[in-house]
């Protein structure tokens, strides 16, 4: 590819069209990290975000294990770790609880500063050499034939063309460029989670763990506890759309949760945040020629968790570096493009499937069966905590529990 990047104009002039060789879509973690490692494999490299300020608002619990950050060589910095946390818990109803591994787990983890998070690894984007812009949106996609060569922006009622022989969406799970490039389906209801978190201080409990409760209380879904500080927490919950009757339920689901735990309810709020999660299945296709989906918009949440943030670090990476391969051998075609979807593939959708799985098990279970199940897991004391010795210890003690499970390839 032999263009010609045009200098960029002075913060406030009219913008003039553009060549580079990678444009990334959205400045979370999976853009940002996408656009590090694009600049860094030697790829002039443009991050557009539409907002006039990345990282916020923030719709996160703000909460990501530690070997994440180790994926993309990110040091752990006081600039954005709120708190480190050494393990997680999983409560049932009646109080039960394990603690694992992964997310956030025994292997410790973090709770950050979302917006401040998001930041860093903007900045990480910019010392390894791309360039940002805020407050520019992407209007549609410029393609010749079936291969996308860029981006139509916008940037306060200008509008430009990009053109790049990658472009990466990282725009979000409902992400515009995937549905232009006919990359995504339109999601189920039972697919999609309105969740809503506040923000306490002054409250009491154990800080050195972060917390997840399953059952009734989050119908289909879960609540948790992500300890900032040793007074300060983030508590909120999760719910299915197909068990809602309308999103004022979700209010009323978080108070009654914070309501029965005296060291939650005398707290005060200090922010509230809302905002809906899909727990999907990724994308059937997340490249073709000339564009990369990655993170959310790839559909890479965990659909037992909702977790996104470690799955957007990795899968921006390996986009990132797959976008400037292409650039430095000449070929963004989606045979070679195909190599990213492979890569992320091959550490990630194992377990996403499986979680899948487990997730619409879990939304047949009633607080009984649940506490049954934590009960036989605990009693087994595993160690490892892992999903076949789990599967394991439910045949020989719940059968009848695990029976639930059945046509979802247990």
């Amino acid at each position: 590819f032999s263009q010609t990047l045009i200098s960029s104009p002075a913060i406030g002039s009219p913008f003039m069209d553009l060549e580079m060789d990678v444009l990334v879509v959205g400045a979370g973690p999976a853009g940002s990290t996408a656009a590090r490692y694009a600049a860094a494999g030697g790829a002039r490299t443009l991050l557009i975000e539409k907002r006039q300020e990345i990282g916020t608002p923030v719709r996160c619990g703000e909460a990501l294990g530690r070997n994440w950050l180790e994926a993309v060589d990110l040091t752990p910095s006081s600039a954005f770790v709120a708190r480190e946390i050494a393990a997680s818990r999983v409560f049932s109803p009646d109080g039960t609880y394990l603690t694992v591994s992964g997310y956030a787990g025994a292997k410790g983890g973090y709770v950050v500063e979302r917006d401040l998070f998001d930041r860093a690894l903007a900045k990480e984007a910019s010392r390894a050499g791309a360039r940002i812009e805020i407050k520019t949106s992407a209007l549609g996609l410029l393609r010749e034939g079936d291969r996308v060569v860029g981006v139509v922006c916008e940037h306060l009622g200008e509008t430009w063309d990009v053109r790049a022989p990658v472009v990466i969406a990282a725009d979000g799970f409902e992400s515009q460029l995937g549905r232009w490039a006919g990359m995504t389906s339109p999601l189920r209801t039972r697919d999609l989670v309105s969740c809503l978190q506040v923000t306490l201080a002054g409250v009491r409990g154990d800080a050195a763990y972060s917390d997840l409760h399953l059952g009734s209380e989050a119908p289909g879904g879960y609540a948790w506890v992500f300890w900032k500080a040793e007074d300060v927490a983030n508590v909120g919950l999760g719910v299915p759309l197909s068990r809602l009757k309308d999103r004022a339920e979700v209010k009323r689901y978080l108070d009654a949760f914070i309501a029965r735990r005296p060291g939650l309810a005398r707290g005060e709020p200090i922010e509230e945040v809302a905002g809906g999660v899909t727990t999907s299945l990724p994308v059937e296709r997340s490249a073709m020629a000339g564009l990369l989906l990655a993170g959310d918009a790839a559909r890479l949440i965990d659909p037992l968790t909702g977790a996104g943030i470690q799955n957007a670090l990795l899968s921006g990476r390996l986009a990132g570096e797959a976008a400037a391969r292409a650039v430095r051998e000449g070929d963004a075609s989606g045979e070679r493009l195909a190599s990213y979807d492979r890569a992320w593939r091959s550490r990630l959708e194992e377990d996403l499937a499986r979680h899948y799985l487990v997730k619409e098990g879990l939304q047949k279970l009633d607080d009984a069966a649940i506490d049954r199940v934590f009960h036989a897991i605990a009693e087994a004391d595993l160690r490892p905590l892992t999903v076949p010795s789990v599967l394991d210890v439910l045949r020989a003690r719940t059968p009848e529990v695990l029976r639930t499970f059945e046509g979802l390839g247990f």
